[in-house]
């Protein structure tokens, strides 16, 4: 009932932008440029945690798009879901081309499945909505819309609570989301069914992503009708190997969490795509 009167009242009455406050419009023409403009981009936070799937950002969290996430998600903006699930789409798109083949391991190959990052039970109780699904929806609706096919596959959860991430430092979050969530019985059957991409609206430490991409890889490697198709390897997935000349330049960029081997679906990698990050993630700026 909230987010059907937060809908309506959004339509109905006049508001200021939630991105920059200009007046009467609930999003100006220059910030939604902002987010349609926006080139999504690979993504990796300092220090990167194992695990962590390849991630494309669309944005740096600052300025407008912070305070345009935060309107959606804290303050009930719910018509923003629109415009943030198009800039989400575009950052799905960017991780399914890049070196020509999709989370699943080949180009073109089944649906999009979107899976959404899940939010506290008692976090979506407050806010009276879940941010990251309903974005989800938008971005698979415009990803459909323009001839991909693509579905929300809502099947990771929460086992255990978890504390508030805020105030957390990277190892923190690491340590407060080690294990909090799992696949949904059934679940496993329904990642089979395409090319998986995580979703989120933020990346900042990359704790969330990696536990999340952790459940799924658990999720593919006990689904009983796959068999044991697995192998250990190092997670460092889509990572590109460095010529000997350029090591020194890779050092300063790659996670310095200690490597570990974990195990992988077969021909299976997960990709992520959120609509921002930090702006020191974005490995243009590395150069």
């Amino acid at each position: 009932m909230r987010g059907w009167w937060q809908d309506l009242t959004d339509l109905v009455l006049p508001a200021d932008c939630a991105g920059c406050g200009a007046p009467r419009t609930v999003l100006c023409a220059r910030c939604r440029t902002t987010l349609d403009a926006g080139v999504p981009r690979r993504v990796r936070p300092v220090p990167e945690p194992a695990g962590l799937p390849v991630v494309h950002a669309v944005a740096p969290y600052a300025a407008e798009v912070r305070a345009l996430l935060l309107a959606h998600k804290e303050r009930g903006a719910l018509v923003l879901a629109g415009v943030l699930g198009r800039a989400l789409a575009g950052a799905v798109g960017a991780g399914l081309g890049e070196g020509g083949a999709g989370a699943g391991g080949s180009p073109g190959r089944g649906p999009v499945l979107l899976v959404p990052v899940p939010s506290a039970r008692w976090a979506v109780r407050a806010r009276g909505h879940d941010p990251v699904r309903r974005m989800a929806l938008a971005a698979a609706g415009e990803l459909r819309r323009t001839g991909v096919p693509a579905r929300v596959t809502a099947v990771l959860r929460q086992r255990r609570a978890v504390a508030d991430q805020a105030g957390l430092d990277a190892r923190q979050r690491l340590e407060n989301l080690a294990g909090a969530l799992e696949v949904s019985p059934g679940g496993g059957r329904l990642l089979g069914a395409g090319r998986v991409v995580l979703v989120d609206d933020l990346m900042t430490t990359g704790a969330s992503l990696a536990e999340a991409a952790r459940a799924l890889r658990e999720a593919e490697l006990y689904r009983p009708d796959r068999g044991t198709v697995v192998y250990e390897a190092i997670t460092r997935e889509g990572r590109e190997e460095r010529r000997t000349s350029e090591r020194q330049e890779r050092s300063e960029w790659v996670h310095s969490a200690p490597e570990k081997a974990v195990p992988n679906a077969v021909g299976r990698m997960l990709r992520a795509a959120v609509i921002a990050a930090p702006r020191d993630s974005f490995e243009i700026n590395r150069n």
